[in-house]
């Protein structure tokens, strides 16, 4: 699923991240002031926190982040945050770096928190391109594996295969807009407004830690557990490739809880990547999993299975769209736009409220001072980062000149890559595109939630419905998600770098080089990575294989049911739509109404609508590291606290890595040598005479 809604919400991930930084920043935050612990450290100009050392290791780091994130695109989807990874282990390089320097007498410049900062900019952004280039949804969605799955939207006209030059090309043209959408706007959103941009700030209280003396012992240790569990995962990974020699084959296949729950999706994969991923999430997002599974593999599938012949025909084999795979499909997309919908408007709302009582709050005297409209005093903090942030500005002109230039190149190049994708269209969406983009970035700002998914799923019902079943509609559609994506995604992702540069002391014009690098790194290294899956698997995109990028089916039966509406769709399936639509807003409402003290025991729609799709057996992977975490916290909070993060991107890094490896070995022709595989009896004793006879 998309990063922006795979975990529900963008940064539901992210509450990991901030129960780290309130452990590392416990002792931090008693003291009178943050600043004045790093009073006697020089701020370095701006050009001095864009060093070639930070981009070295940038790119290191990007490369890694960027497959593991292409591997869980194209598998289940579900991405965490990788914030806390990417700024630990950028502190851990260049700190390493930096000490062998100083003692052979060559260190010419310190390690700031600045220059962590630009790194875990960097990095994050390049990886983010994995996400919102769509190479497990849109992108993918236009390939004809994709389309074979459906009998609909299938002809020339909206099929564009993945080609290294025409991606790289596409992401050039539309990923660097929304930087110069909401550049003008970071005064408003950071000082004025004070928008709290939770992930950004639990970032900058993660790199201040690390830069005092105690966060840098603690930093230290956290790097050795990463390592630890880095080298067991790449190594388990390793172990189970010699499993694989044929189809079904390896632990990946193991039927845990039996052979019949197995073929109803539910086992234990032996992942450590998703038990990472389990480690990392919010319990409420892998017990809503579960109960997903649950409910769908385990009640209505075989349930609706029972009506063959009935509700849809007999015929169709399992994975057509017009037998239970439409059901399993249609059912899912229902539950995430009727929580994406809910989410927007709610976002929507918020922002509207945040920004009218802002406004109206700038003409409202402050109280005991009748003459005077001069603001209430700043603490020391907030004058010495104020007075840092508006320092360097960032010509307006410049953003203004950098979108317009954009803009027109890619009006005038995208429908040379699309051809369904008319000049007048892209034109269409950069006008509204900056007011979403605003939109995006300040709901971001006041909830943590970046709805990018959401509106590029609006731009393909609107832009493929213009188009028309006839002209490439679907591909229209596709496309023109991507643009808006990116722009959105982009935006708020500058915004949340603005509010960690703000504390980090970082300057806003090299918070923003350092993105504009690391998009331009994500837009060479992303495709890259995903060119090395698509040419070392033969069977990506196909269900049921490895990588199976599930949410590229998902995307293309939005943009067809925008285009061509309802008609295909089997028996009672659009009324069974419309009843998990309403139930996911209807949920959300009652989440919201009781308060978060009880929210946190009703599961989140979003979360229960990935498991119809895709089955059960990630979530069970995904349980088992909340039950570790959970067992852990029991046993010794502040460890699990400090150190469980760390573990998690240990787990996630070392499986995400072992996938350069096994791409090189597919390529190469090298085939594991043992298939193992796990029969019933009767099916063993079948193979025992066939084999004797």
């Amino acid at each position: 699923m998309e990063r922006s809604s795979s975990i529900t919400k963008k940064n539901d991930g992210d509450d990991a991240d901030k129960n780290l930084s309130e452990q590392l920043v416990g002792s931090e935050e008693k003291e009178e002031s943050v600043e004045k612990i790093f009073e006697s450290r020089e701020v370095p100009p701006w050009q001095k926190q864009l060093t070639f050392r930070a981009f070295i290791v940038s790119f290191v780091l990007a490369v890694l982040f960027t497959f593991i994130v292409m591997k869980l695109n194209l598998t289940t989807g579900i991405i965490p945050s990788l914030n806390v990874s990417a700024g630990l282990l950028g502190f851990f390089f260049v700190k390493t770096w930096t000490k062998f320097l100083e003692k052979s007498g060559l260190l010419k410049q310190p390690f700031t928190r600045q220059e962590n900062t630009v790194i875990q900019t960097c990095v994050v952004a390049a990886s983010g391109i994995a996400f919102s280039g769509g190479f497990g949804s849109y992108l993918f969605g236009m390939s004809e594996v994709v389309a074979k799955q459906s009998t609909e939207a299938n002809d020339a006209l909206d099929i564009k295969n993945p080609s290294l030059a025409w991606m790289i090309g596409f992401l050039f043209v539309v990923s660097f807009l929304g930087l110069f959408s909401v550049l003008p706007l970071r005064k408003i959103m950071i000082i004025d407004f004070k928008l709290i941009y939770p992930s950004g700030t639990a970032t900058a209280h993660l790199i201040n830690s690390f830069h005092t003396p105690q966060g840098a012992k603690l930093a230290k240790k956290q790097v050795r557990a990463l390592g630890k569990f880095f080298s067991f995962s790449f190594l388990w990974g390793f172990f189970q490739w010699f499993f694989t020699a044929g189809d079904d084959c390896g632990f990946v296949n193991f039927p845990t809880f039996g052979l019949k729950a197995y073929e109803n999706k539910f086992y234990f994969d032996f992942s450590a990547t998703y038990v990472g991923v389990g480690m990392i999430c919010p319990y409420i997002i892998n017990i809503s999993l579960l109960v997903g599974a649950i409910l769908s593999w385990g009640i209505m599938w075989p349930l609706i299975e029972q009506r063959k012949g009935d509700w849809y025909s007999a015929e169709y084999p399992s994975s057509s769209l017009h037998g239970l795979q439409g059901y399993k499909v249609f059912i899912a997309i229902a539950m995430i736009l009727g929580d994406g919908i809910y989410n927007f408007f709610k976002v929507l709302g918020r922002t509207l409220f945040g920004m009218y009582h802002q406004l109206r709050n700038r003409n409202v005297l402050p109280v005991g001072s009748q003459s005077s409209p001069s603001p209430p005093a700043l603490s020391y903090d907030d004058q010495r980062r104020t007075q840092l942030f508006l320092k360097d500005r960032i010509p307006m002109w410049l953003a203004i000149v950098g979108y317009v230039t954009i803009a027109i190149v890619s009006a005038a190049t995208l429908p040379h890559i699309f051809a369904p994708l008319k000049w007048y269209y892209i034109v269409i969406i950069y006008i509204f595109a900056p007011t979403l983009a605003f939109c995006n970035a300040y709901g971001c700002g006041l909830t943590d939630w970046s709805l990018a998914s959401t509106y590029g799923k609006l731009a393909i019902f609107v832009i493929g419905a213009w188009a028309g079943a006839g002209h490439g509609g679907v591909l229209a559609g596709l496309a023109a998600c991507g643009v808006m994506m990116n722009i959105v995604s982009t935006a708020s992702d500058l915004t949340q770098d603005f509010k960690t540069g703000y504390m980090t002391l970082a300057s806003p014009r090299s918070m923003f080089v350092s993105q504009v690098i690391g998009t331009a790194m994500g837009c060479v290294i992303s495709p890259c990575v995903f060119w090395l899956f698509y040419k070392a698997f033969s069977d990506l995109g196909v269900p049921g294989s490895q990588y199976s990028a599930p949410y590229a089916l998902v995307y293309r039966n939005m943009a067809i049911l925008g285009v061509e509406g309802f008609s295909a769709l089997p028996k009672h399936c659009l009324t069974l739509c419309y009843i998990f639509f309403v139930a996911a807003a209807v949920i959300n409402g009652i989440r919201d109404a009781v308060g978060p003290k009880w929210a946190k025991f009703i599961p989140l729609p979003m979360a229960m609508a990935i498991p119809f799709y895709l089955g059960g057996y990630f979530t069970i992977d995904m349980c088992v590291g909340s039950l570790i975490l959970f067992i852990w916290e029991k046993i010794d909070k502040v460890k699990a606290d400090a150190f469980g993060p760390a573990v998690a991107s240990g787990l996630i890094c070392g499986d995400g890595i072992w996938t350069l490896p096994s791409s090189v070995l597919a390529l190469a022709g090298v085939k594991p040598p043992i298939c193992m595989k796990f029969l019933s009896r009767k099916a063993n004793a079948r193979v025992d005479t066939f084999l004797g006879s």
